[in-house]
């Protein structure tokens, strides 16, 4: 199971980029990751790691300061 791909963690991933624009469409994630990342962004946004407006997306402050020092 360690080794299957984690859609949350990919999702975040590519939200935390720092060279890629921000925000991003749903749309944009979903076709970036591949279905079901609905649920991933759901989670992220319920664990407060990602804003959510109009359907676009981005990362959260605390999300971008913990990718910083590696939490």
């Amino acid at each position: 199971m360690h080794d299957q791909p984690n859609p949350d963690r990919a999702v975040l991933g590519i939200l935390l980029d720092r060279d890629a624009q921000r925000p991003w469409s749903e749309a944009e994630v979903e076709r970036e990751i591949g279905s079901g990342t609905d649920d991933c962004l759901n989670m992220l946004h319920g664990a407060g790691l990602i804003h959510r407006l109009g359907g676009f997306v981005w990362a959260t402050r605390a999300a971008l300061v913990s990718d910083e020092i590696g939490a």
